[in-house]
C-alpha cells in the first residue's frame, strides 16, 4: 500500500512538472513569435512624444533616412485638414475650409525630433508622434500619427487632428468627474498641397467606433525640390539706384 502511495505521489509530481514545463515553453514561444517593439523615445516633454516603434505594415522601410528639421517642417506645412461633409451638408454650406494640420508652434516642437527619429530608425520601424496641449477653454487638444519612408514615398498616417476631449478627473472635487474618455470627433479629411506631389490618399474609419486613420503617400523628394526656397544670389556691388535727375 505504501509503495502504491509513493508511486502515485511520484507520478503526480512528475505530471505537475510536465505541465509546468509545457506552460513555460508555450509562454516563451508566444513571446518569441510576436515582434518586440524597441520603443526608443526621442522626445518626451509633457504630453508631447516622439518615439520609434515596430512597423506592423512594413519590413522594408528606407530607414535610416536623412531629412533635416527644415525639410520635415516644409513637408508638415503642406498637410491640410478639413471637416468631412456629406453631399447635403456641402450643398447647404459648401466645402469645408482647409486648415493646416500642423500649426507653426507644433512644427517647431516636432521637426527636429522627427528628423532625429528618421535618422535612427531601422527598416522594420516607424516613427510615432503625439502632440497634446490644453486649450483656453480647458479642453485637451491632440494630434497623433506615424511617419515612415518607403523608396521615394513618405507615408504619413494621422489618427487625430486637433481632436478635443475633456481633461482628466479632478479628484479634489467632492463630485468626481467621469474618467478621461475622448469624445467622438467629427470625421475629417487630410490632403497635401500642392496635390501634384500627393501619390495616394486613403482613409480607414469604423462606424461603430471613433477610430479614423488617414494616410497620405507623398513624393517627398519632388515636393522638397519644388517647395524649398533657395536664397537668391547676391549681385556684386551695391544695387543700382535710378538717378532722379536722369531724364529720357
Amino acid at each position: 500500500m505504501n509503495r502504491y502511495q509513493n508511486n502515485l505521489t511520484q507520478w503526480s509530481a512528475w505530471l505537475m512538472r510536465a505541465l509546468l514545463l509545457t506552460a513555460v515553453v508555450t509562454i516563451v514561444a508566444g513571446c518569441a513569435s510576436q515582434p518586440v517593439s524597441s520603443g526608443r523615445t526621442i522626445l518626451d516633454a509633457g504630453l508631447n512624444t516622439v518615439r520609434l516603434e515596430q512597423d506592423p505594415d512594413s519590413m522594408s522601410n528606407a530607414h535610416p533616412a536623412t531629412l533635416t528639421a527644415v525639410e520635415v517642417g516644409t513637408l508638415l506645412r503642406g498637410v491640410r485638414a478639413s471637416e468631412r461633409r456629406n453631399i447635403v451638408h456641402r450643398l447647404i454650406f459648401g466645402q469645408a475650409d482647409r486648415t493646416r494640420a500642423f500649426r507653426k508652434e507644433e512644427i517647431a516642437v516636432l521637426a527636429l525630433p522627427l528628423s532625429t527619429a528618421l535618422s535612427l530608425a531601422e527598416p522594420t520601424e516607424r516613427v510615432y508622434f503625439n502632440l497634446s496641449h490644453a486649450t483656453d477653454q480647458g479642453d485637451q487638444e491632440t494630434t497623433t500619427g506615424w511617419i515612415s519612408i518607403q523608396g521615394p514615398i513618405l507615408h504619413l498616417i494621422i489618427s487625430a487632428v486637433h481632436t478635443r476631449h475633456s481633461p482628466g478627473p479632478d479628484i479634489s472635487k467632492y463630485d468626481r468627474q467621469l474618467p478621461n474618455i475622448p469624445e467622438a470627433s467629427a470625421l475629417y479629411d487630410v490632403t497635401f498641397e500642392p496635390q501634384d506631389f500627393l501619390a495616394k490618399a486613403s482613409s480607414t474609419a469604423r462606424f461603430w467606433a471613433p477610430d479614423q486613420r488617414e494616410e497620405l503617400q507623398i513624393r517627398y523628394q519632388d515636393a522638397l525640390a519644388a517647395l524649398t526656397v533657395q536664397p537668391a544670389p547676391e549681385r556684386e556691388g551695391k544695387k543700382l539706384h535710378r538717378n532722379p535727375d536722369h531724364t529720357h
